[in-house]
């Protein structure tokens, strides 16, 4: 990769690490089915009105739409409003990329390889260290939640890979439409007008730059620029990238809230994070350290 696409590359991990930090913040005054609905209604409006939309069936952006906007991001803001750290949530997500494996293994007829398990078995022992973590920046109800967050969004993938198209910020765009409505009405449902009340009292402009940031650079910007580079370079160049967002979300969060990292925490982090790495690119390390020549006798 060019050095310029190597820092647009790790400068959108750092902004989506970042980005669990200003959820956080913006959940302080504002309901976290009504922050996730305001944000995909900017992503929606007015570049709807702009963007043609893609070539593909309806089902495909009113299911992605409702899976990445409520069953994603509006349960993991609840995680996170649960008292799930920033830093634990971003770490925690991660568990996306195992149940996008074993979503594609049952939906396409994938059979898991040593590595894939290998990888999940690290991985779960992090999150049983995060489990175990007592300094009040985890709740188990915050954990249940984000890992539901994480199981919406390998069913988001499949429903992207299902659509086939190469239109992915169109394709964005339009899918952010379907979202709001349902994020509205969920948190009326369950809060009634407390939350819209609350909103229009309290909203300060903490929350209005944290929802201003989920929209553009984090979701329309940080996915247009990662697209593009998975456009020019093959997946396997741009996506181990991707294990940055954790390193940065726990960052963001002892910046912002000065969590504590202890030696617990740094463990949780290296078992999760190398977890991913032998799960989705263990088989192929493995191919690319040359085999030892056989020993002849004599």
């Amino acid at each position: 990769m060019k050095p310029l696409h190597v820092a647009l590359a790790v400068l959108i991990t750092a902004i989506w690490g970042i980005n669990f930090s200003v959820i956080k913040l913006g959940l302080a005054t504002v309901d976290p089915f009504i922050l996730a609905g305001i944000r995909f209604s900017l992503c929606a409006l007015p570049a709807i009105f702009f963007i043609r939309r893609p070539a593909v069936p309806w089902r495909y952006l009113i299911g992605y739409g409702l899976v990445f906007g409520i069953g994603l991001w509006g349960v993991v803001n609840l995680g996170i409003k649960a008292g799930l750290s920033a830093g634990i949530a971003s770490l925690v997500l991660q568990f996306s990329a195992f149940f996008t494996l074993l979503l594609g293994g049952w939906v396409f007829r994938e059979a898991l390889t040593r590595f894939q398990v290998l990888g999940m078995l690290i991985a779960l022992a992090g999150l049983l260290c995060i489990i175990r973590i007592s300094d009040g920046s985890v709740s188990l109800t915050g954990v249940v939640l984000v890992l539901a967050g994480a199981a919406s969004w390998s069913v988001a993938n499949l429903i992207n890979k299902k659509a086939n198209t190469r239109d992915v910020f169109g394709f964005l765009v339009w899918s952010s439409a379907f979202a709001p409505i349902p994020l509205f009405a969920l948190d009326y449902a369950v809060n009634g007008s407390a939350g819209y009340s609350a909103f229009v009292q309290q909203v300060d402009t903490t929350a209005v730059l944290s929802i201003l940031f989920q929209v553009y650079p984090n979701t329309l910007f940080a996915y247009w620029i990662w697209n593009s580079l998975l456009k020019t370079y093959p997946v396997s160049t741009v996506a181990p990238l991707s294990l940055l967002v954790p390193i940065f979300g726990m960052l963001g969060s002892v910046v912002a809230f000065n969590e504590s990292v202890p030696l617990n925490k740094v463990l949780t982090v290296i078992l999760i994070v190398l977890g991913l790495v032998v799960g989705l690119y263990g088989q192929r390390i493995r191919n690319a350290v040359p085999a030892r020549p056989a020993r002849t006798s004599g």
